[in-house]
């Protein structure tokens, strides 16, 4: 029963950490969807072969993926580096400049409505932690707030969004490379990636609490404009080549 319990506490753990890591899920998958869909949609335009458009396809979504998570994985760090390097200088005043610390807190507080004998009390709490006062110049002073995410989860989880997600409008192409079809390749990409972004759609408008229909919506619209855009080139450069203007 024990171990039965320590399992399930376990796995509650596992996922409400997975869930810390949602919102790099979700912008990953978008950006994976919306760059393979128009890299996808420029190759059509084009007129280029089913080969071809997998071999693209399959560069940028393992390129762009990878530097996109490295990007995330960088920016995380530098967050953290930078909260540490206030926070070390905040450690030094308090330890060095305790005056000049204390009416920052005098005035921090004076700001919220604390006066008078109150005043000094809540000061006097404060200044009477070096932890407690240095945390208390970091949030109500720089306003900076640590995070407890990991930069290599960070990274990881972008990349495997980005990747995951940005399969979807490969996910024909690739059908039909080992079992020929006949019905409309990117017909049937638009209609799989459309269903993928109405999902990563609504995964936004939970993070972000705003309306399910008004990020679906968003979504969609970001993932046509692009692959519009990219079709025409693609049509238009190979016009282009063809009358050999290029």
């Amino acid at each position: 029963m024990e171990h039965k319990e320590r399992k399930f506490h376990q796995e509650v753990n596992f996922l409400g950490n997975a869930q810390d890591y949602l919102r790099e899920f979700v912008y990953g998958g978008i950006d994976g969807a919306v760059t393979t869909f128009a890299v996808v949609a420029g190759a059509v335009g084009a007129n280029l072969d089913i080969s071809i458009i997998i071999i693209l396809g399959f560069a940028n979504l393992l390129a762009d993926g990878f530097s996109m998570s490295v990007g995330a994985y960088l920016s995380a760090k530098s967050e953290k580096e930078n909260y540490t390097k206030h926070k070390n200088i905040e450690y030094w005043e308090v330890d060095n400049i305790p005056e000049k610390e204390r009416e920052e807190i005098v005035e921090i507080y004076k700001q919220k409505g604390f006066e008078g004998k109150l005043l000094e009390q809540v000061v006097d709490v404060i200044v009477s932690d070096r932890d407690r006062w240095v945390n208390e110049m970091m949030k109500n002073e720089l306003e900076l707030i640590p995070d407890s995410k990991s930069p290599f989860k960070i990274g990881l989880a972008t990349l495997i969004s980005f990747i995951f997600v940005g399969f979807i409008p490969l996910l024909v192409y690739v059908y039909d490379f080992f079992k020929e079809t006949t019905f409309d390749l990117f017909f049937w990409t638009s209609i799989f990636t459309g269903v993928a972004f109405m999902v990563v759609g609504a995964l936004k408008s939970f993070i972000n609490q705003t309306s399910y229909f008004k990020s679906i919506i968003e979504t969609l619209l970001l993932g046509f404009v692009a692959a519009l855009v990219a079709y025409y080139v693609g049509d238009f450069l190979e016009t282009l080549i063809m009358n050999g203007k290029l």
